[in-house]
């Protein structure tokens, strides 16, 4: 195309050739980055299903899977993943009967210090972990909470609960309040009205704020690493750590774990990928 003839082309017309103009590039672009974060997921996927002696030495792919190395890891570490579990669930109830109706009162009630009080909160988000492992090792040892589900899970949620608040509130603020008010009017009491119409609109919140403290209890390893010390309560993560120092020979076996343990995540984040959008992004459309 001459430059005259690109002169006198409608307006309309150079738009539509931009708006054609070859994409290929970008998705080569995509294509290459999320093989990049994708090959550790398979690499993983794979040194499960081959006998080696290594994970150096194990072929690109499968030609001969084997599904040894997922009997010994449930076998061997069936026991913490039950561990894990029931600790991330726990965790998951107790921070979102604290944080849901925190989130709710910090939405809705404006009262001297509030600002101050959320700022607090997104200052916990930058301590690290190890710190608060640490303190709290001293308090629960004092309480007797060390190596016991209860102490695992009341440090799962004092980590979790910050952030769940944080998330739910930025959803509430967006709720009218006319609806609240017109539930108060039909003689509802703030409980009521926040049972009956806060938390049915703000599931979606709810169950992002939900899957990312199962997520972030489900993973933890610090706390478990710090606060336990005997095999009677091992969450999966410090499992793994353990069982990578016993079998430096035969990966098989802490490859078939770490998929496992990877397996409730997976399902988690495909079943909620709609409602994490949602409630991620709800508080910020008024």
């Amino acid at each position: 195309m001459t430059a005259t003839q690109a002169m006198v082309l409608p307006a309309g017309t150079r738009a539509e050739h931009r708006h054609h103009r070859p994409k290929w590039p970008m998705t080569v672009l995509g294509i290459i980055f999320l093989a990049i974060m994708v090959f550790p997921v398979y690499w993983m996927i794979n040194s499960s299903l081959q006998a080696n002696s290594g994970a150096a030495n194990t072929d690109w792919i499968p030609l001969h899977p084997t599904f040894d190395g997922y009997a010994q890891a449930i076998q061997q570490q069936g026991g913490n993943l039950v561990t894990s579990l029931i600790i991330a669930v726990s965790t998951v109830v107790l921070t979102l009967v604290v944080a849901t109706p925190a989130a709710y009162g910090l939405a809705r009630f404006r009262m001297k210090g509030m600002t101050a009080f959320v700022f607090v909160l997104l200052i916990t988000q930058m301590i690290p972990t190890i710190v608060i492992a640490n303190a709290l090792y001293t308090l629960f040892n004092d309480w007797g909470l060390l190596n016991s589900y209860l102490g695992l899970i009341l440090a799962d949620s004092a980590a979790q609960i910050p952030f769940a608040i944080i998330l739910m509130r930025a959803f509430m603020a967006s709720i009218p309040q006319s609806l609240v008010e017109a539930a108060l009017v039909d003689g509802a009491n703030n409980f009521r009205a926040f049972l009956s119409i806060v938390v049915p609109i703000s599931k979606n919140a709810i169950i992002t704020a939900a899957l990312f403290t199962f997520l972030g209890a489900w993973g933890d390893f610090l706390f478990a690493l710090t606060l336990t010390s005997t095999p009677a309560v091992r969450p999966i993560t410090l499992g793994i750590y353990n069982y990578i120092g016993a079998n430096v020979s035969a990966w098989g076996p802490v490859m078939a774990t770490a998929v496992i343990a990877s397996i409730p995540a997976g399902v988690l984040l495909i079943l909620a990928q709609k409602y994490i959008a949602a409630g991620a992004l709800g508080g910020a459309i008024k």
